[in-house]
């Protein structure tokens, strides 16, 4: 889960001992981490874009990825694994504004603009 990922790369590059520590930077419960670990909850955009930034992980990245642990519909999951293998294979380097489009269009056009994001950078 690239939640647990994203946790322990924010706490190797703050030299963090104990994950309260991130849940005090994160103004979070310190259970919610635990939460987090285990896939019973999951963090937010916003908490997500700042632990990337904070460690120099691309947040175009912790954005697909995240997204992609969040969703529990199979068929959404697959979009998202398979835009971050494309995009993971590339580098991240022509993600752009597919992806976006992809987080502010509704389900029911998800799938339309996941494919356009694909064709962009494919």
């Amino acid at each position: 889960m690239y939640q647990t990922k994203l946790l322990d790369s924010y706490k190797n590059a703050k030299n963090y001992v104990q994950d309260k520590q991130i849940a005090a930077d994160l103004g979070i419960p310190k259970q919610r981490i635990s939460e987090y670990r285990t896939g019973k909850r999951y963090m937010s955009d916003t908490q997500a874009i700042f632990l990337a930034q904070e460690c120099n992980i691309d947040v175009k990245e912790a954005l697909v990825y995240i997204h992609a642990d969040r969703t529990q519909n199979s068929s959404v999951k697959a979009i998202w694994d398979e835009i971050a293998k494309k995009l993971n294979s590339q580098g991240f380097q022509t993600f752009g504004i597919g992806i976006s489009a992809i987080s502010l269009a509704g389900f029911g056009q998800f799938r339309v603009m996941a494919q356009c994001a694909l064709c962009t950078i494919g």
